[in-house]
């Protein structure tokens, strides 16, 4: 199983399927998310697809949606 590094071209990352939410901004200023197969995820600027790449550990990406549901960032929106 191929490992990413933080950074890596989104290109890089074969067979995967990028998505964002559909709260996305219809202008294009979004992100997209790619599950990973070693369960992490991946994450682009939607306006570069083929820029770099976040890679984060599927315990990370639980952490941050979890606190988001708990509403930890609510500061950082409107």
């Amino acid at each position: 199983m191929p490992e990413f590094v933080n950074g890596v071209s989104a290109t890089q990352i074969p067979g995967v399927s990028w998505r964002k939410s559909a709260r996305s901004n219809p202008n294009g200023n979004c992100v997209e998310v790619a599950g990973l197969p070693d369960g992490g995820v991946a994450v682009r600027n939607s306006r570069d697809p083929k820029g770099p790449a976040l890679i984060y550990t599927k315990a990370e990406m639980t952490a941050f949606v979890r606190g988001a549901r708990d509403g930890d960032f609510d500061d950082l929106v409107d």
